[in-house]
């Protein structure tokens, strides 16, 4: 190898396996070597790939950062350099490196240890090192370390990752949500990533150097998914993808899988399954003889017809099914609502950010015992309570799902038969977490929302729920702020403390006695 470099002026690489066959030949320029694309061949977690990479140098270098980049990426037994005298053709030292199991170390200043392991250079005749033992004891050590700690944990390991070219504060805000919404995924966040930058890298998001970078840090921690905060374009997606075997996913994907773990009804099944469809229509793609089949006959367009255009026709389909069924089912509700009308009860939604309480509150208004839990979307299926307030009045207390900024489009378009449940109610009861840093910017958030569902119209009134976590300062700054910049009258409760909950009701019946009041002078006349 040494003289064909010398005498061709370039580098000349092989991979061997571990029965020590070449597998590969590769020639490269005088500066680099290019290896084989691997993508398509996956390895198991708790090995390496079973190939070595052994290449020339001409120029004395020792391993390099591309080097060490292709051994950590492509999960490589060994990554070898020869260096080579190019005036007489004689191999000179050979530098090693291979990948180190086990978990980073953090150093005092915050950086994780480096992935990979040097061995002594040598030359080719004084190399001592038995490579079968060797790479059996790395990989003993992989498979241990990728275990869980108590042999239970089945979670899948997350890397988040975020790129903003905005204000700090903002994106750590976005970050904090996105953690919670991977924890109610049942997803186990490792580690959270936030790049800066003048401009997002149209490609990747991050740059292909950073997102290098991201994939040895996966590959330290053992991280098997990346969580992208916001929404990824289909051709961003391609691209990630390519160039790792983690799974990719992005915010919306991420609340579309929430909602679908959640969905306990046969309404919020179809609703999160249509979502969850048009969502991934545009992000389905695929290349190789895979997706290269004929298919004819009935049904079919004829030969040619690839698997990916296949499957989009399927999909196409299934979607058209399930809008049949969900205006079906909006049809049904629409008789419910016409048949509570008749009678005259007035309507009270709660609606409000993910989490805020509402389900809380309806169990305590109404003694029932919804299913309710301190986690994101908790709640997807609409409940309905019948609720005495004094004066001898009735109402139904609707919980609604919960709202979260960047609602992808397709869920909102999906559960539009169950919001419009929210379009009937003569009163809305916005509650909020008054507790967490951010309650003013959700309430901004959850406007915005009804705004877009034409929702704004009806009566609100907010409800600052959590109290008792709140400092008195705080909640006062609060209303004064929705009473002088929004208008909206509010009331300060704790879901969990019923005695807290009597101003709510009063205000509900003074509310609703004047609507009714003036609803009976409607009729008479």
């Amino acid at each position: 190898m040494a003289e064909i470099s010398s005498d061709t002026g370039r580098q000349i690489g092989v991979l061997i396996n571990r029965k020590g066959k070449v597998e590969y030949v590769m020639v490269g320029t005088a500066k680099q070597i290019e290896l084989p694309d691997f993508k398509r061949t996956r390895v198991a977690r708790d090995r390496f790939r079973g190939l070595r990479c052994v290449h020339t140098h001409l120029k004395g270098e020792d391993l390099n950062q591309d080097d060490l980049t292709d051994l950590a990426l492509l999960r490589l037994d060994m990554m070898s350099v020869i260096q080579v005298d190019q005036e007489t053709g004689l191999p000179g030292k050979v530098h090693s490196a291979h990948l180190l199991p086990g978990r980073p170390k953090k150093s005092d200043n915050g950086s994780l240890s480096l992935p990979y392991v040097f061995l002594e250079p040598a030359v080719p005749s004084q190399i001592d090192v038995d490579f079968s033992d060797l790479i059996t004891s790395l990989e003993a050590e992989l498979a241990r370390t990728r275990k869980p700690a108590d042999g239970k944990d089945k979670k899948e390991r997350a890397i988040l990752v975020a790129v903003t070219t905005g204000f700090g504060e903002v994106v750590e805000e976005s970050m904090a949500e996105l953690v919670d919404l991977a924890l109610s995924a049942d997803v186990r966040v490792v580690d959270t990533v936030i790049q800066r930058r003048k401009k997002i890298h149209p490609k990747t998001l991050l740059g292909s150097g950073k997102l290098n970078e991201l994939l040895i840090r996966a590959m330290q921690i053992g991280a098997e998914m990346l969580v992208f905060d916001g929404q990824l374009s289909p051709a961003q997606v391609r691209s990630i993808s390519e160039a790792t075997e983690l799974k990719v996913i992005d915010r919306p994907q991420l609340i579309l899988d929430i909602f679908a773990q959640r969905a306990s009804s046969r309404e919020g099944k179809l609703q999160v399954e249509l979502a969850q469809l048009k969502y991934m229509l545009p992000r389905l793609g695929g290349t190789g003889t895979a997706f290269s089949r004929l298919a004819g006959g009935i049904g079919g367009r004829g030969p040619g017809e690839t698997k990916l255009e296949t499957d989009r026709r399927r999909v196409r389909k299934k979607i058209n099914l399930l809008e049949k069924q969900v205006r079906k089912l909006r049809k049904q509700r629409q008789q419910r609502r016409k048949s509570r009308l008749k009678k005259h009860l007035p309507i009270v939604s709660l609606v409000g950010y993910t989490n805020a309480g509402k389900s809380t509150l309806l169990n305590s208004l109404t003694n029932s015992k919804v299913h309710a839990e301190k986690r994101m979307f908790a709640t997807l299926d609409p409940t309905a309570r019948r609720l005495r307030l004094p004066y001898e009045q009735e109402v139904i207390l609707n919980d609604t799902v919960g709202f979260i900024r960047d609602l992808p489009e397709t869920l909102v378009a999906a559960f539009r038969a169950t919001l419009e449940e929210i379009s009937d109610s003569d009163l809305l009861l916005h509650v909020v977490d008054i507790s967490n840093p951010m309650a003013l910017k959700q309430i901004t958030s959850v406007g915005k929302i009804l705004t877009e569902l034409d929702l704004n119209n009806i009566p609100t009134f907010v409800v600052l729920n959590k109290a008792d976590l709140a400092k008195p300062e705080d909640i006062a700054d609060a209303k004064r702020q929705l009473k002088n910049e929004l208008g909206l009258e509010s009331v300060a409760v704790s879901a969990l403390r019923r005695k807290s909950l009597k101003p709510l009701v009063e205000m509900m019946g003074n509310t609703l006695s004047k609507d009714l009041f003036e609803y009976a002078v409607e009729q008479i006349a």
